[in-house]
């Protein structure tokens, strides 16, 4: 009898182990830290001219487009309780074009980064608003490509 009492005890503690464990683990999100790196990373890239390179309108319209998915994204990161950093570096060494393919190939990780199932509800329309400005930046980088080709 003594043994199935220490069992049954046994099996409640395994049991409340499982149930506090699963409550910690974290739900489908999407990778929100990494898309706010690329998108930074994309965003130094459309920023940085050299001295006889003028701004573009155009790049100031992508450049506006990423800081508010970054802020989208931002938020929704801090939603779901992650930590946010700061971007790399820009190689300088790239020519305008090549940068702007840079920012178009960052801004495609970016979008698929922010893309992923989003379990949080709270999360899910900041996670539209980061899509939407992602995609808006896109749009006008490739612009920017035809424009300097």
């Amino acid at each position: 009898m003594k043994t199935l009492i220490r069992l049954m005890l046994l099996s409640f503690v395994i049991a409340g182990g499982v149930a506090i464990a699963s409550a910690d683990m974290p739900g489908y999100h999407p990778t929100y830290v990494h898309a706010l790196s690329d998108l930074r990373d994309a965003r130094a890239h459309l920023d940085y001219h050299t001295p006889n390179e003028k701004r573009d309108a155009e790049e100031d319209r992508a450049i506006q487009a990423i800081t508010g998915a970054i802020d989208a994204a931002k938020r929704a990161a801090i939603e779901d309780g992650k930590d946010v950093k700061d971007a790399l570096p820009v190689d300088v060494r790239l020519p305008r074009t090549d940068r702007y393919h840079k920012a178009l190939e960052l801004l495609g990780t970016a979008h698929r980064d922010v893309s992923t199932r989003e379990d949080n509800p709270r999360a899910r329309e900041l996670q539209s608003q980061a899509i939407a400005r992602i995609d808006e930046a896109r749009h006008i980088v490739e612009k920017l490509i035809e424009r300097y080709h």
